[in-house]
């Protein structure tokens, strides 16, 4: 089994690009079957078997590429093999006919504002990829495929609206009850169609062990074929990484991309992870800052070696409520379990919804910025860690007015304008399904839904 095992492995030859699970007790698969099945028989992750590194010149003209040449570019090193250029160029420029811009908040720190998406919110990149790419797949199939996807937030609205109305498709949305915000639930809530909305007694962690078990059970995968929208899919994950070559591209624009730190906000670390790959691919980035709120898993993992996953608690950054984050497996794949080497790439910052409110009061009445609570979290962590010489970009994941009511709460003035997208939602009627947390219960109702 060839494995990069956090090495840059750049191969002479074109053979199609395999994929190996991170428990590394299977074989490894073609892109369309990582993408197709989501999660590994063992389990595991799927991880491409190598990240071959972009040239020297296309670094030097980056600032002069648009978002949606760069992320051509980028896709090519990953999907290249297996999408004709064509077809692969149609699914990028498709997926993003929206722009990331930079805006400057205060001395060198800036933010990427990533929530210009159909559903504002940064996961709308790997949304609508995955879509289109699973679409590309399964052109001329006559079986169905069933995604399944758990959400804290802004994942569900993400995917659900991604792919809505695609043929050969059906998309369930399972999501903690009363553990989102009212617009971030409307937003997969009222579309019907295609998508239904399962609404969990419990957890995000308990929703995505509801999917997680799903994939493993037998009686399951002779019945449906099933796959995950989650980050823990390969055509979910990898797109994210273009959000971190334009941030650089911008920068330089600027002139202002010499020493580049990025802080991400941080749940189930699908974006920081994308990061990681787009900084062996090249990309040069310093650091990267995994900003957390008191879900600190990882951060105590930075401080101690010891990774110790736990339940989930609720806070008003609720897309990063996650105990035990999927993609974590990734990182230590990728810098072969060395706590040392993950160290070195990235610090950690954690942060209570006191805190979080705080920074958002502070940074919107002193420099007229708005931030959303997760948004908020990364630019506290730039505020603590930055040295003289460095800039600072924090992801801003998703828009302000998808949490009105905690944002209006904090800063006390006035009305968050409700954008239009959202609005639309708001005016829809909620359908959705309720169930337990036990996979019994799941395992009955996908069954009778055939």
């Amino acid at each position: 089994m060839y494995s990069c095992n956090g090495r840059i492995a750049i191969r002479p030859n074109l053979d199609s690009m395999k994929y190996y699970s991170t428990n590394k007790s299977v074989n490894e698969v073609s892109l369309k079957e990582a993408v197709t099945k989501g999660l590994a028989d063992d389990n595991g992750l799927f991880m491409p078997e190598r990240i071959e590194k972009l040239p020297e010149s296309f670094f030097d003209n980056i600032h002069q590429m648009s978002f949606q040449e760069i992320s051509f570019e980028v896709a090519k090193k990953f999907f290249g093999e297996d999408v004709p250029e064509a077809d692969l160029k149609e699914i990028v420029y498709d997926t993003l006919n929206f722009d990331c811009p930079i805006q400057h908040v205060n001395d060198n720190i800036y933010s990427l504002e990533l929530f210009h998406g159909p559903t504002l919110a940064f996961k709308d990149v790997g949304g609508r990829f995955m879509a289109r790419l699973l679409g590309y797949f399964l052109k001329g199939n006559k079986g169905y495929v069933n995604v399944l996807v758990a959400t804290s937030g802004d994942t569900g609205s993400a995917v659900a609206n991604g792919f809505l109305g695609v043929e050969g498709i059906h998309v369930y949305v399972l999501y903690p009850k009363g553990k989102v915000s009212e617009i971030q639930e409307k937003q997969f809530t009222t579309l019907g169609q295609n998508i239904t909305a399962i609404e969990v007694e419990g957890t995000f962690d308990d929703c995505q062990r509801l999917v997680k078990t799903a994939f493993l059970d037998e009686n399951l995968k002779s019945a449906l074929t099933l796959t995950s929208a989650n980050s823990i899919n390969v055509a979910r994950f990898l797109p994210q990484a273009f959000y971190y070559f334009n941030a650089y591209a911008r920068l330089r624009e600027k002139r202002i991309a010499e020493e580049v730190v990025i802080s991400v906000p941080s749940g189930n670390f699908g974006n920081l992870t994308a990061g990681l790959f787009a900084k062996k691919m090249g990309l040069p980035i310093k650091r990267f800052i995994a900003a957390n709120n008191e879900n600190d898993i990882v951060y105590n993992y930075l401080k101690s070696g010891s990774y110790e996953p736990r339940s989930s608690v609720q806070t008003i950054a609720n897309a990063m409520d996650v105990g035990d984050p999927s993609n974590f497996a990734r990182i230590l794949d990728l810098y072969g379990h060395s706590h040392k080497a993950i160290s070195a790439e990235m610090k950690g910052y954690r942060y209570s919804d006191a805190e979080i409110r705080e920074v958002v009061s502070d940074v919107y009445h002193k420099y007229a910025y708005l931030p959303d609570p997760h948004g908020a979290t990364g630019y506290k962590a730039l505020e603590e860690d930055l040295l003289d010489g460095e800039v600072g970009v924090f992801l801003e994941t998703a828009h302000p007015a998808k949490f009105t009511e905690t944002v209006e709460r904090i800063i006390g003035v006035g009305k968050v304008p409700l954008p239009k997208k959202l609005a639309e939602f708001m005016k829809g009627e909620k359908l959705s399904v309720s169930l337990g947390s036990d996979f019994e219960g799941f395992k009955k109702f996908l069954l009778e839904e055939v």
